[in-house]
C-alpha cells in the first residue's frame, strides 16, 4: 500500500468537520483504533489503516437516507488524499447497499471493524457502569447469537473477519482491546 497523504490530526479535523453526531464520531474513532491494531498484526502501515477507519463514514450524515451512495461520496472526497486501496475499502464497507464488492482482506477487515464497534459498545452499555473496562471478549461473542440484541449491528459484516483469516474470538478480543485503549475518547 502507498503511504497515507493525511496526518492523523488532519483526518481527525476532517472527521470533526464532516460528522456532527458525537456517537458517529466515536464510532469512527473506535473503527480507527481497531484498524490500527489490525495493521500492527500484519506489519502494515498503521497510520494508513487507522486513517481509513477514521474516515470511512465521512459521508454518513449526508447519505443516511440514500444508502446506495454511502461510501461513494466519501471516496470522491478522499480521492488523491488516500491510496486507491483505502478508497476501495471505504466503498466496499457498504457493499451490500452500493454494489461495490469486497475483494481484499483490507476491505473485509474495515467492514468487520466498523460493524463490531456497535456490538462492543452495546455490550458495554448493559453493564452497570456502562464502561468497556469490565467487558470480556466472550461476553461480546455470546451476544453475536442474540438477534434481538444490538439489532442494527450486521453480524454478517463482523464475520468478514473470518474471510480475512481471523477467528471471531481473536478478532473480538483484538477489537475490544483496541477500543479499551481509547475508552475515554469513546465515553466508555
Amino acid at each position: 500500500m502507498a503511504a497515507c497523504g493525511l496526518t492523523r490530526d488532519e483526518a481527525l479535523e476532517m472527521l470533526r468537520k464532516g460528522v456532527s453526531n458525537l456517537n458517529l464520531q466515536r464510532h469512527c474513532l473506535a473503527t480507527g483504533a481497531i484498524m490500527r491494531s489490525l495493521a500492527r498484526t500484519r506489519g502494515a502501515d498503521e497510520d494508513l489503516w487507522e486513517t481509513t477507519g477514521l474516515l470511512h463514514d465521512l459521508d454518513y450524515e449526508e447519505t443516511e437516507s440514500t444508502p446506495e451512495i454511502h461510501g461513494l461520496k466519501t471516496a470522491e472526497r478522499l480521492e488523491g488524499l488516500l491510496p486507491p486501496e483505502c478508497i476501495d475499502a471505504i466503498k466496499a464497507h457498504n457493499g451490500e447497499n452500493n454494489g461495490f464488492a469486497r475483494k481484499t482482506d483490507f476491505d473485509r477487515l474495515l467492514t468487520a471493524a466498523e460493524c463490531v464497534t456497535g456490538l462492543i459498545t452495546a455490550t458495554a452499555l448493559v453493564y452497570p457502569d456502562r464502561k468497556l473496562a469490565p467487558v470480556e471478549p466472550r461476553a461480546v461473542v455470546k451476544r453475536m447469537t442474540k438477534t434481538g440484541f444490538a439489532r442494527s449491528v450486521s453480524r454478517e459484516g463482523i464475520m468478514e473477519c473470518e474471510k480475512a483469516g481471523w477467528s471471531l474470538d481473536d478478532f473480538v478480543a483484538l477489537s475490544l482491546e483496541a477500543m479499551k485503549s481509547i475508552s475515554e475518547d469513546l465515553g466508555l
